[in-house]
């Protein structure tokens, strides 16, 4: 059996449905394809990331119908940043009030945003979602692509999308190489109740040894990022309850006060990515595919929205215009555009987390001298600010 379409997306996850929806009203016939079975993306588990977004996301989330169906209780302000530099408590504090905003952005679980996307594709009789799809090979035609299923079926389409995770078999197999690197280090993530309030303020704590961060939830509650060494973050994953409640409270060193654990615990190793090429011959990589940022930023899924929203007006002005939607011309101002975009802060995160993670004196001098400097100037402070924010 054979199905034609005019673009397939590899990938269900929240850029690859994201992408999709960008594209239902344009009049393409769009199919996704997705390994996982369809009650996983219906109703997706908890997987204890916590996505920052930006007020320019939060706006394009709008356009795609997924902000309306996420309930506004679970809806999180980011109201201020802070940066904190080994044992001191002095922090590079950015806030709301260095923009012109009420806030520097939201905070969101992931697996909501997942299913409001999900639900968002199944309301559009213009994508055609495929689960338990296993691709087998794919061949490059001079006018489309065709995808083989394991299980013999096939898709013809004229433009093929890679979105499935910076660790891309989509990629690879168009033969895309891609710059990863790996820092040797394990994230753990989860939701905790603590005794101190957060004030909306997310902490990004360069401690000696550690890393940690926390991402204010409404309430007295926060998500608690704590990067370490893996075999560091596999004792705290098999820790009982109470014990990891109290190891967790001393890592912050009791400034939130007394924390307990209110949710599962995950780890994910650390590992960016950045494709030598974004495009190929009628094909394009979106999301992490593309570019998976260091979280430091927490602009990962800021920048996938930023290149869905580039990619799709590509389409749109082509479609307009009576071009072809995979021309070569039209996927290299793509990916010329969203190099623009991430490159340079893909490059300075990299910069600032080889600082941050070196425990040398000299390095620790440097940190606390740039985190010292950076809260004296103004001009500095507004820029990272209205960055953050992305109010545009």
């Amino acid at each position: 059996m054979t199905i034609n379409a005019d673009i397939a997306v590899i990938g269900a996850g929240p850029a690859g449905l994201c992408f999709a929806r960008s594209l239902a009203e344009s009049g393409l016939q769009v199919v996704v394809l997705e390994r996982q079975n369809e009650a996983a993306l219906a109703i997706p588990a908890f997987d204890g990331r916590e996505i920052a977004l930006t007020h320019h996301s939060a706006k394009l989330m709008q356009e795609l119908g997924l902000w309306e169906r996420i309930d506004p209780q679970a809806i999180s302000p980011l109201r201020d940043a802070r940066v904190f530099n080994g044992s001191s408590l002095f922090s590079l504090n950015i806030g709301h009030r260095d923009t012109q905003q009420s806030e520097l952005g939201y905070l969101i679980s992931n697996h909501l945003i997942r299913n409001a996307a999900y639900e968002a594709v199944k309301s559009s009789p213009a994508i055609t979602l495929k689960t338990e799809a296993q691709v087998k090979s794919i061949q490059t035609m001079a006018d489309g692509m065709q995808i083989t299923l394991a299980y013999g079926e096939t898709i013809q389409t004229r433009l093929l999308i890679g979105a499935d995770s910076r660790f891309s078999e989509t990629r690879r197999a168009m033969g895309i190489a891609a710059d990863m690197h790996d820092f040797g280090k394990t994230m753990m993530v989860c939701v905790m109740e603590h005794a101190v309030p957060h004030e909306y303020a997310a902490w990004e704590w360069f401690d000696y040894g550690q890393t940690l961060a926390l991402l204010p939830m409404n309430g007295m509650r926060s998500s608690v990022v704590i990067t370490l060494p893996p075999k560091e973050i596999d004792n705290l994953l098999k820790m009982q309850a109470d014990d990891f409640d109290r190891e967790v409270s001393a890592r912050f060193k009791h400034r939130l006060g007394a924390m307990r654990l209110v949710s599962t615990r995950h780890a994910y190793p650390l590992v960016t990515v950045y494709a030598k090429r974004l495009i190929g011959q009628r094909f394009a990589l979106v999301g992490d595919a593309a570019v998976g940022m260091h979280p430091v930023t927490a602009h990962g899924f800021n920048f996938g929205l930023k290149g869905i929203a580039t990619l799709s007006a590509e389409i749109k002005a082509a479609l307009a215009s009576g071009k072809d939607i995979a021309s070569n011309s039209l996927l290299l101002r793509y990916e010329q555009s969203h190099r623009r975009d991430t490159r340079p802060l893909f490059l300075a995160t990299h910069a600032i987390a080889k600082l941050y993670a070196s425990d040398s004196l000299p390095a620790r001098l440097l940190r606390a001298g740039a985190i010292r400097i950076g809260s004296r100037i103004t001009p500095f402070k507004r820029a990272v600010a209205g960055f953050l924010a992305d109010a545009r």
